[in-house]
């Protein structure tokens, strides 16, 4: 099982199933902010940055946010896609306030697979039940390319290296089969 720091002492153990590079991204649905399905991991024929977040309602997680927006405008062939416990009523409005319009939200209140199917649910501490801060690049194939369980829960992940992935993941010289 794997672990995470809260606020540098306490030991967070991470419950769900692991996933590697090189998985195949599990296909699971999340809530939009306009509450339809939104369908996260899984073979879409484009990259897919899965962000996951405590809550939007922290100055860590908005922070990233507004950081992803601005990078997914420069990304062809990928959408980025928050996921979070905050209900989706919550996720539109920070995104209404803080002109979000390059990525997409989705809650994973109703039944945390998200977070089971990712590996990432917070089993203990004062966040249990939310999810840890991880972030995911699925490839057009579905095949997870890069991952990254930031190790301290209040740090932001490495934007350098997860853009970096991104880029390679959302490259038009490949057909998404080659990583």
């Amino acid at each position: 099982m794997a672990t995470v720091k809260f606020k540098g002492e306490l030991e967070v153990s991470l419950n769900g199933t692991e996933l590697n590079v090189g998985d195949i991204a599990p296909v699971v649905s999340g809530v939009a902010a306009d509450l339809s399905d939104i369908q996260i991991g899984g073979q879409k024929g484009k990259a897919q940055i899965i962000l996951a977040v405590p809550s939007l309602d922290t100055g860590v997680c908005a922070a990233e946010a507004r950081k992803f927006n601005e990078a997914a405008s420069k990304l062809d062939n990928a959408e980025v896609i928050v996921v979070s416990m905050d209900l989706p009523f919550a996720m539109k409005r920070f995104c209404t306030t803080e002109g979000i319009e390059n990525l997409k939200v989705a809650s994973d209140f109703r039944a945390k697979a998200f977070a089971k199917s990712y590996g990432v649910l917070q089993a203990n501490g004062p966040l249990a039940g939310l999810t840890a801060r991880a972030v995911f690049i699925v490839n057009p194939s579905g095949k997870i390319t890069y991952k990254e369980i930031v190790p301290e829960i209040t740090n932001e992940p490495n934007y350098d290296a997860v853009l970096a992935a991104a880029s390679e993941a959302t490259s038009t010289s490949c057909c998404g089969s080659c990583h």
